[in-house]
């Protein structure tokens, strides 16, 4: 299904000396960026809402859920996954260590390094948090009609390769 086209207003200096402006088809692809990005941002704010703990930020979320998925890594390993700065991950470990969520443990074969897992405390609100998400997930499906899911799930698999970019 194709968005309408809908003319943008394009400020006479938003393009680079000697490139061409923008044409009909340009600005068309441009709506549909914005809307894509606006709903796909909204949708994503409503899905993360979804959580086991409220006051729990989404960085905290996004740790617990990779120690569960991938098992226990080093605080490098950690930034480096969550493209984030050593300093920040460490931030972020002390405070899911803090409520009990993780734990350190030194590595048994370079006791130099230090691995942190995941605690049953911190198992527990990935799986509360991911069962909400997938409840909400049902809900709002359930209110849309088989050809509208079947949109869906197309659109899913286009924006799975797109994100894989």
């Amino acid at each position: 299904m194709r968005l309408p086209a809908i003319p943008v207003p394009v400020p006479p200096d938003a393009h680079r000396e000697g490139e061409a402006d923008p044409g009909p088809h340009d600005l068309d692809l441009e709506h549909e960026a914005s809307t894509l990005r606006l709903n796909a941002f909204r949708f994503v704010r409503r899905l993360r809402a979804q959580r086991a703990i409220d006051s729990m930020p989404d960085g905290q979320f996004a740790v617990m859920a990779v120690l569960r998925a991938h098992g226990s890594h080093t605080l490098t390993e950690l930034a480096e996954h969550e493209r984030v700065t050593a300093p920040s991950m460490n931030r972020i470990v002390n405070c899911l260590a803090d409520g009990g969520y993780v734990r350190r443990v030194a590595d048994e074969a370079d006791r130099r390094k230090t691995n942190i897992l995941l605690t049953e405390q911190g198992d527990a609100v990935v799986s509360e948090t991911v069962r909400k998400r997938e409840q909400w997930m049902m809900d709002a499906l359930m209110e849309l009609t088989p050809e509208e899911r079947d949109t869906l799930a197309a659109a899913s698999e286009i924006m799975g390769r797109i994100a894989k970019r």
